[in-house]
């Protein structure tokens, strides 16, 4: 029997997730339940066969598993809501919300309780999420379960939880670090002759072909370099351009910041 699952706080991220459970059929649409403050907001998922509520306490007593995915200034009021309703031996809580550590979702719903926290991107909305999984507490059958869970929306690795700050800077914030590069990329195709829409065509397409080379190959950057650069070529010539203008020092220093931001603003939360 497929276990029900509560969304609470069910944002883009959360929608996104449902919609993908139920395309991979790792969920019917009649066994998530869907909360938000506002449910006319879930009028179509509604319509689709989901089941929506504005009544947290209700939406976790029916679940087993519960995906808490609110804003983080909005997290200690649910906590304070679901926490009576919270049953250690019955509940899997799962949490979406940055900054917040696996251990501070415990300090308010027990010791005992088995928390994963997962860190989707934005192209979960795609069911292209780099999705980063971490837990000091579940057992391995959750956290092949959660792993299976996120799969259905993207990629899945786990790390420790340590490690949440530098994923959210590589894989988060870089959605935003290589669209810029792609944008780059479509300027330099208009400066040398393409309409603007033709050359973001052109620079998109050529990115994700680049992405899925390596994906599907498996192999390291360079060796894909290596097939597309000749001796005294337009390829190495374009390429050392940018390397002594700072192309790969500048990407790294910017991950290097975002990680170091991220970890304030976690402080700070936390």
């Amino acid at each position: 029997m497929k276990k029900k699952i509560a969304i609470i706080g069910s944002g883009n991220i959360g929608l996104s997730l449902a919609k993908g459970l139920v395309k991979a059929d790792f969920a019917q649409a009649g066994g998530i339940t869907l909360t938000r403050r506002n449910i006319d907001h879930l009028k179509s998922f509604a319509e689709a066969g989901f089941n929506v509520s504005n009544n947290n306490k209700q939406a976790v007593v029916d679940a087993d598993v519960v995906i808490l995915a609110v804003l983080p200034q909005q997290l200690n009021t649910v906590l304070d809501e679901i926490q009576t309703s919270i049953v250690a031996a019955k509940h899997l809580v799962i949490s979406v919300i940055s900054g917040v550590s696996c251990a501070a979702v415990r300090e308010k719903l027990g010791d005992n309780v088995e928390v994963i926290r997962v860190m989707p991107n934005t192209a979960i909305a795609i069911g292209q999420s780099m999705t980063c999984m971490a837990s000091d507490n579940a057992s391995a059958e959750n956290i092949a379960s959660v792993t299976k869970m996120f799969e259905t929306v993207g990629s899945v690795v786990k790390i420790n939880e340590d490690l949440m700050t530098s994923a959210t800077a590589l894989c988060a914030c870089g959605i935003a670090f290589f669209l810029r590069a792609i944008r780059a990329a479509s300027q330099g195709g208009v400066e040398i002759g393409f309409h603007a829409d033709e050359a973001l065509k052109m620079a998109v397409q050529t990115a994700k072909g680049a992405a899925d080379l390596l994906l599907l190959h498996g192999t390291h950057p360079e060796s894909e370099i290596d097939k597309v650069t000749s001796p005294k070529g337009c390829t190495i010539a374009g390429l050392n351009e940018m390397e002594h203008n700072g192309f790969s020092s500048s990407l790294i220093k910017g991950i290097k910041l975002s990680a170091l931001k991220a970890g304030n603003l976690y402080t700070k939360e936390g």
